[in-house]
């Protein structure tokens, strides 16, 4: 495959739209090519849940059909991308990663796989994930972990390990993602791409399996930020079904991608976030060089002291979600707990130990919690931590030993993310460098509530001044 179909497995979403429309690329060519990585690497990542040929094919050459016919409907149109295993597809099953759910035939369509296809991408299929999405580092112990393409011994971070492996590894131009507690940005930040957390209520979640619905997020996962917007051009807006979203769907949210730094003002949040207790002195000397770059090229950077607390919000965020993860999966552990790994089981278990008083004090903890937060970004377009604190663990590592529930690592990939799950801002992670390891190292950009195109914006700038986003994993260079 070393022509120049391997540079095309490489293109920009935001390129390969004005190729398809001019006939220069063919949604068919492009499909054939996934495939054909997708045969060559996922047998070593495991990234793929499902592989729809059959249909992907179809849906291509009705692509590449309406194009000649000058019926180009936007930029996703011939587009191969992938949901991940929790998004209903009518007629396909949604396993969640669970032998609980092996059976689970969808009877809907959800939204944002709708529109998606509405817009003519073409879905290649499923993506791994953690099972029913509840864990941080990607290991699933029923389906098989999935690897990370930079380093097959280490994990791609949880839960939406599948779609960050894959658009990793080219084997998709974009997916979805979930996040509950950082589900999209660990993984973009692991596997070096770009994830964009949206804000909470913006993409509606109908079809999509719940979690934790007053904290779970969809969004979408891409080697670039330009390519994120795209997707959120579609997905966005209303749909009458999830009552969370009530605005959003006229925004263009590459309107602005190109508009630079100049004017803006960017946080950085040193306590907490840059602790050396927690961070590790690679991560923050990535970090800190963004931050410099950002500051050079038109950034106000301004150090905020105000964000002291923040640490607070990583336990409210996992009352909250064992709390309501026990509600949505009471009755299917009462009837199929055995089907469940020991390791979900026991994560999800204590939530039936918390009581109604102790979620309502989180519930309430979490609004002011929010009001603190923005009270401290006053005046501030962003602010910029380091999206993971500490390097890429190996799957060893993060794998429960024989005779035990519980892994010896993983459980400090989520203190940052976790917490604008809390807050319900858009949160996106991007590649800022590498480790002594040569594993990716994310910068996690945060803005105000509905304020997603400028958090897009962002990323896009740094991406073309740093150019990380250009590096590709050894192993997929076919």
């Amino acid at each position: 495959m070393k022509d120049g179909n391997t540079d095309l497995a490489w293109q920009s979403i935001d390129g390969l739209s004005t190729r398809i429309a001019s006939g220069d690329v063919s949604p068919v060519q492009l499909t054939e090519l996934m495939f054909e990585r997708i045969n060559a690497l996922d047998g070593s990542l495991g990234a793929y849940a499902d592989i729809w040929v059959e249909d992907a094919m179809h849906s291509a050459h009705a692509a590449e059909s309406e194009v000649a016919a000058g019926k180009h409907r936007g930029a996703m149109h011939g587009v191969p991308i992938a949901l991940k295993d929790l998004v209903d597809v009518e007629g396909t099953v949604t396993s969640a990663g669970s032998k609980v759910l092996a059976n689970n035939v969808a009877e809907r369509t959800a939204t944002i796989a709708t529109r998606l296809m509405d817009a003519g991408a073409i879905v290649l299929g499923k993506t791994n994930l953690v099972e029913f999405a509840f864990g941080p580092t990607g290991v699933n112990t029923y389906t098989g972990t999935v690897a990370n393409p930079w380093d097959t011994d280490r994990v791609t971070g949880g839960s939406s390990s599948g779609s960050g492996a894959a658009v990793a590894a080219g084997c998709a131009f974009g997916a979805i993602g979930s996040d509950t507690g950082g589900s999209i940005r660990m993984p973009a930040s692991i596997c070096g791409i770009a994830g964009l957390k949206p804000t909470y209520g913006l993409v509606p979640r109908t079809g999509v399996l719940d979690l934790s619905w007053s904290q779970d997020h969809v969004g979408p996962m891409t080697r670039r930020s330009i390519d994120c917007a795209h997707f959120m051009n579609v997905m966005v807006g209303p749909d009458g079904a999830d009552l969370t979203v009530t605005r959003g769907g006229t925004d263009d949210y590459t309107e602005q991608i190109d508009a630079g730094l100049d004017g803006l003002r960017v946080g950085v949040p040193r306590p907490y976030f840059f602790d050396a207790d927690i961070a590790s002195s690679e991560v923050l000397a990535a970090v800190n060089h963004a931050i410099e770059l950002l500051a050079a090229n038109g950034a106000e950077v301004v150090e905020v002291t105000e964000l002291d607390f923040a640490s607070e919000g990583r336990p409210i965020n996992v009352v909250i979600s064992l709390a309501e993860a026990a509600a949505v999966h009471a009755e299917s552990l009462a009837e199929h707990s055995g089907d469940y790994t020991d390791m979900v089981r026991s994560r999800m278990l204590p939530g039936f130990e918390i009581s109604a008083v102790d979620y309502i004090r989180a519930q309430r903890a979490r609004q002011r919690f929010g009001q603190r937060v923005s009270a401290a970004m006053a005046g501030l377009d962003a602010l910029i931590t380091p999206t993971i604190p500490v390097p890429t663990p190996t799957i060893a590592d993060c794998t429960p030993p024989a005779g035990s529930s519980v892994a010896p690592r993983g459980g400090e990939l989520p203190l940052y993310t976790s917490i604008f799950d809390v807050t319900g801002q858009p949160s996106l992670s991007v590649n800022c460098g590498f480790d002594s390891n040569g594993m990716p190292i994310g910068l996690m950009i945060i803005g105000a509530a509905y304020e997603d195109a400028k958090v897009l914006r962002m990323g896009h700038a740094y991406e073309e001044l740093s150019g990380w986003h250009e590096k590709r994993p050894s192993i997929a260079e076919l």
